[in-house]
């Protein structure tokens, strides 16, 4: 089985993990994991093919954001806001409380 690179706690990098945030599908793809919890690759709903979200999500995974678990032919994907929040406080949540509150804004 393939094993896939998750960055330990200590080796999450600030700049890696603003950048992984900054593109509207990966974060609204961390959103969705911060509110539902554990997911399938297979469960997201998003206007992009199956090939570039594998790429949010290597990037989101590498970058420390997530964790990818892999169980036959499924991949799980959940969020480590518990190494985030170790790492850099407040940071996800500020980020993802922002990113809620202008959703809601263009939707009025």
């Amino acid at each position: 089985m393939k094993q896939l690179h998750h960055p330990s706690r200590e080796d999450l990098v600030l700049s890696t993990v603003l950048y992984a945030l900054s593109d509207p599908i990966r974060l609204a793809v961390v959103r969705d994991i911060r509110h539902s919890g554990e997911q399938a690759c297979s469960s997201f709903t998003v206007p992009i093919a199956k090939s570039t979200l594998s790429h949010h999500l290597r990037t989101l995974r590498e970058a420390g954001i997530v964790r990818t678990r892999i169980q036959g032919t499924q991949r799980f994907i959940s969020l480590r806001a518990e190494d985030l929040e170790a790492r850099f406080p407040g940071v996800l949540s500020t980020i993802l409380d922002s990113y809620e509150a202008s959703e809601k804004e263009m939707h009025r």
